[in-house]
């Protein structure tokens, strides 16, 4: 399994209640919530930024790597 890196798209594998980036408002990410590695913490965690189709960001989370999916758009050989 590759470990998530910056820019990579990610999905939440479970889901996670945490405050509104800007309102500080309750929310709850759903299961399947697709947001954007920003931030590698080595191997154990990533931060990740969950946006609107139009950017607007409403949650930034730091989040284990195994909270998350990372998501492909193209073939992955394996050897």
């Amino acid at each position: 399994m590759h470990k998530p890196q910056d820019l990579d798209l990610v999905a939440l594998t479970e889901d996670r209640d945490t405050h509104h980036f800007e309102t500080g408002q309750p929310i709850r990410l759903l299961k399947g919530q697709v947001g954007t590695v920003v931030m590698e913490y080595g191997n154990e965690a990533i931060e990740v930024e969950f946006a609107n189709n139009d950017g607007t960001t409403f949650a930034i989370e730091t989040l284990p790597c195994q909270a998350v999916l990372l998501l492909h758009y193209e073939l992955l050989q394996t050897a």
